[in-house]
């Protein structure tokens, strides 16, 4: 009997997806716990409705990635923080810090983690940083490092 999973069952199949299960399994585990959908007509077309409007976010989040992705790239985002001699920050920018100082000059919202930052900036100058925007989109950002 083919069935359509409402729920992730371990050794089974992932939710959304139709598998073949037997006619026992099916009605006396799978539907009295409303963990599958029987795959008739009516169902399928739900499904397939339910997957195209998660493929169409989908599309436009990913848009929306890569109109971010080209706009971080024209931007240079200044931080001033105070140095020592020789260029050494005390204490050093990181992620959170681009993030905010983004936020505040630029009016555009990135969670610190998105930021690949693989250590704290220690040294005055400009570097760029990568941002995971979305699977498969990196924007570049570049930070000038300044002193007060």
């Amino acid at each position: 009997m083919k069935v359509i999973l409402l729920a992730d069952i371990k050794g089974v199949g992932k939710k959304d997806q139709m598998i073949n299960a037997s006619d026992g399994y099916a009605r006396n585990y799978l539907f009295p716990k409303k963990l599958a959908l029987e795959a008739n007509k009516e169902n399928m077309l739900k499904l397939k409705a339910k997957q195209d409007g998660l493929e169409y976010k989908k599309n436009i989040e990913k848009q929306e990635a890569q109109n971010l992705a080209n706009k971080l790239e024209n931007i240079t985002l200044t931080i001033k923080v105070k140095a020592g001699e020789n260029g050494k920050i005390f204490g050093g920018v990181t992620a959170k810090e681009i993030a905010e100082n983004l936020k505040t000059q630029y009016q555009i919202e990135i969670d610190k983690k998105k930021i690949a930052l693989a250590e704290t900036i220690k040294m005055l100058g400009s570097k760029t940083v990568d941002i995971k925007l979305y699977e498969g989109i990196v924007g570049k950002l570049k930070v000038q490092i300044l002193a007060q």
